[in-house]
């Protein structure tokens, strides 16, 4: 996916563009990644708004992909309110003012905060994979710590569904577990340690979503079941749910199913 650098508060930020070119007033769309990963989770979203005219911010987060480190030195930003202030201040460089904000995981953390804090900027909004509150063990968190390869195996693995782990997928070429893998192989030290911590310090307050929303659940999902997200929907004044067969990758397993259900709220 092609895209551009901008400097955001202090990070040289990379924004992935859906491999269009930049058409400024056109109706915006956000993609917000989850912990660990980057923009290139969303190449097929991204390409499908892309070339349907809307313009795609596909950004990776400060610490993560090709975006420099929070200026602060920290790896990664520390907070999920942090994040949505960031990305706040990435739609001021880029002069846009309203947009609809798609996150998954630790990303729809983020973008609820987003919804929240900068209500009338968000059009709507869409929640993948989503818990709130979203607890980490600390089994995975102490293997974070210790930048150890293990907590790229536990995540990855509990990320997916027992047929994705067997690496079935409708779109032939594509082995599900090794792109996982990678995606978290290419983060830097401390960086997905950063994210889970966010995750797991982050607690939904009484701050209300007043946009359309979409929440989209896995039935196998075992790092955000579908009940806690099934949850958060039931908190949203208008949301549509869509439940997928598959864990929480469902980018990986589901890409068209979640492409058909996004094309709905965006």
């Amino acid at each position: 996916m092609s895209g551009y650098a901008v400097q955001v508060d202090g990070v040289q930020a990379y924004v992935g563009n859906g491999s269009s070119g930049v058409v400024a007033d056109a109706p915006a769309v956000v993609f917000i990644h989850g912990a660990g990963m980057d923009h290139t989770v969303w190449a097929l979203p991204a390409r499908h708004f892309a070339r349907k005219g809307l313009r795609v911010v596909a950004p990776d987060l400060p610490g993560h992909g090709r975006s420099s480190a929070p200026a602060d030195g920290a790896p990664a930003l520390a907070s999920v309110g942090k994040m949505a202030a960031w990305i706040a201040k990435l739609l001021d460089a880029l002069g846009i003012a309203t947009a609809a904000v798609v996150g998954h995981s630790m990303g729809s953390l983020v973008a609820w905060r987003f919804a929240c804090d900068h209500s009338k900027r968000c059009r709507a909004l869409a929640l993948l994979g989503t818990s709130m509150p979203m607890p980490v063990t600390d089994l995975l968190l102490d293997a974070a710590h210790d930048n150890h390869h293990a907590a790229i195996d536990m995540a990855n693995a509990w990320s997916h569904s027992t047929p994705g782990a067997l690496g079935a997928n409708d779109n032939p070429g594509l082995w599900m577990l090794a792109a996982g893998e990678r995606l978290l192989e290419r983060s830097g030290p401390g960086v997905f340690h950063a994210d889970l911590s966010a995750c797991n310090g982050f607690r939904a307050d009484e701050s209300e979503v007043t946009c359309p929303a979409l929440v989209i659940a896995g039935n196998e999902d075992r790092m955000t079941p579908a009940k806690a997200g099934l949850d958060v929907a039931s908190h949203l004044p208008d949301a549509r749910v869509v439940r997928l067969d598959c864990g929480h990758a469902m980018l990986n397993e589901r890409p068209n199913e979640v492409l058909d259900a996004l094309i709905g709220i965006v």
